[in-house]
């Protein structure tokens, strides 16, 4: 039996202050998130951090939260699905598939415990990161190497540490624009704006950046763009440290006096559609846009539970698992 273990980020449990405080307070403890010492960084967190931005993010989870619950688990479950679906087919009642989040419920612990409960002997564990970085697929590691520690019976263990480059993943986003830009009509220019990371990380050796530039040349390249008609830029920047350039929120307000009146963003670091793509981007985005002059703003939603996409990651995992998964 094969198992299989997607892991994302995490979620509030209700777009609530006190449910949002207990989210990042266990997300912004990380040590692999806030590179910060723990005796300066804690008392930070406790004392300014979590008072202010806890009530502020809870806002704007209302603005997008869905009826099932935030955006992150309703996409997660229905990619989950989707991906069972596909690897069944290659695979007819061989594999199980469990998802888990690092920093909410549905966590990564219990998850494996429920494979190993299937009988899944061979796991392939597939952080839902496309772009690897220590502050993300780190966390997933560390998680899946701590969650084993007690364990008499060691499953053939297979992490995917990522997929920036995957002919499939390329394909199903340039896929997702072509579409859109028939449904809708295609933009003068083309944002690809990924999630931010502090600028320390990478001169630390994070490959993170290097991999967000490589996926955008390659998505370019599949839509045959050139130069001059897109962009890369990086979002959700926290804190007084140095971030990757150029900023999202910066481009956005810029590109109308560069004479892109018309744009579409698309953020391909995020596997399925959450705060940061809904409410960062898709709103708050478009404002900026349209209010620096902007004509016309297009959001193209995150892969989520696209056929294509699926297809995509079963294909990885399934190389990723060799002959004998």
């Amino acid at each position: 039996m094969l198992g299989v273990l997607t892991v994302n980020t995490g979620t509030p449990a209700a777009p609530q202050a006190r449910e949002v405080s207990h989210f990042l307070r266990r997300f912004l403890s990380d040590p692999r998130v806030v590179e910060l010492p723990r005796w300066l960084w804690l008392p930070l967190l406790y004392g300014l951090v979590l008072p202010l931005r806890a009530p502020r993010s809870a806002r704007n989870y209302r603005r997008v939260w869905m009826d099932d619950g935030s955006p992150l688990a309703v996409h997660s479950r229905r990619l989950r699905t989707a991906l069972e679906i596909e690897l069944d087919a290659k695979l007819p009642g061989a594999v199980t598939v469990e998802s888990a989040f690092l920093y909410s419920e549905l966590q990564v612990r219990e998850a494996l415990q429920s494979l190993r409960a299937s009988g899944a002997q061979e796991i392939v564990v597939l952080p839902l990161y496309p772009q690897a970085s220590g502050t993300t697929t780190g966390p997933a590691y560390d998680q899946v190497a701590a969650a084993l520690g007690d364990w008499r019976s060691l499953p053939h263990l297979h992490l995917v540490g990522h997929y920036h480059d995957d002919a499939g993943y390329v394909r199903a986003l340039a896929n997702s624009l072509r579409e859109h830009w028939q449904q809708h009509g295609r933009t003068a220019h083309l944002l690809m704006s990924f999630h931010g990371i502090p600028v320390r990380c990478v001169e630390r050796g994070d490959p993170y950046e290097a991999q967000c530039r490589e996926t955008g040349r390659l998505l370019a390249s599949e839509l045959q763009l050139g130069d001059a008609e897109w962009s890369l830029s990086f979002q959700s920047r926290f804190g007084k440290a140095r971030w990757l350039t150029p900023a999202t929120e910066r481009v956005l307000a810029e590109l109308p006096g560069r004479g892109a009146r018309t744009l579409t963003v698309i953020c391909p670091g995020f596997a399925v559609d959450c705060l940061e793509t809904l409410e960062e981007i898709a709103i708050r985005g478009r404002e900026i846009f349209l209010g620096a002059g902007g004509e016309q703003f297009q959001y193209v939603p995150a892969l989520n539970d696209r056929g294509d996409h699926a297809q995509a990651l079963c294909r990885l995992i399934l190389a990723h698992a060799g002959p004998s998964g």
